[in-house]
């Protein structure tokens, strides 16, 4: 009896991991082609959704921090056309953008004012990866998340053109110099 289970579940295991392997083999086909996926995709961890549309809103007044710890208010930085950078050094998309944001601030930083927001604590590594990367302009700190919870951010980068008088004109994901470029010059100039 114990000889008959036994070959009996080893049949039934058999046929099983068969039906396995081949559900494996025929849907492999749908996927064959992953050299063209995006890696360096910013995706919101479940739950959290996306980030809010701020779109013709008012910059939210908060502190956030100079890499010495000081507070700097986000009132303070109105003024003047302004570009906000939300960015961090462990976000793939980030690191991507800082040297077109780097080359934008070369263009257009007589007329327009960077300032890059990291959601990090100040630290000297954040610092000299943006400075790495070719930022020349302001770096400021969200390590309390107080600037990121006001604007609704929940995934990176996002970029946020701001008016002289502080209205949020257009807000972005990822982009790269010649983009960033275009709304610069439709939306601030």
């Amino acid at each position: 009896m114990r000889k008959r289970l036994l070959v009996g579940s080893l049949v039934v295991s058999a046929v099983v991991s068969a039906g396995i392997i081949w559900a494996i083999a025929a849907n492999g086909d749908d996927h064959a082609d992953t050299q063209n996926i995006d890696t360096d995709v910013t995706i919101a961890p479940p739950g959290i959704g996306t980030n809010a549309a701020v779109e013709g809103a008012t910059l939210p007044t908060v502190a956030v921090q100079t890499l010495n710890g000081d507070d700097v208010s986000t009132a303070d930085l109105l003024g003047r056309p302004l570009v906000i950078n939300v960015w961090g050094s462990t976000c793939g998309p980030c690191k991507k953008e800082l040297p077109d944001f780097a080359a934008a601030h070369q263009q257009f930083g007589e007329t327009v004012r960077f300032v890059g927001v990291s959601y990090l604590p100040p630290s000297d590594h954040e610092e000299s990866f943006a400075r790495d990367k070719g930022v020349q302009y302001e770096l400021l700190y969200d390590g309390n998340g107080a600037f990121i919870s006001e604007v609704g951010i929940a995934a990176f980068p996002v970029t946020l053109f701001v008016a002289a008088d502080g209205t949020i004109v257009q807000q972005t994901g990822q982009l790269d110099e010649a983009k960033l470029a275009s709304i610069i010059e439709s939306e601030l100039l």
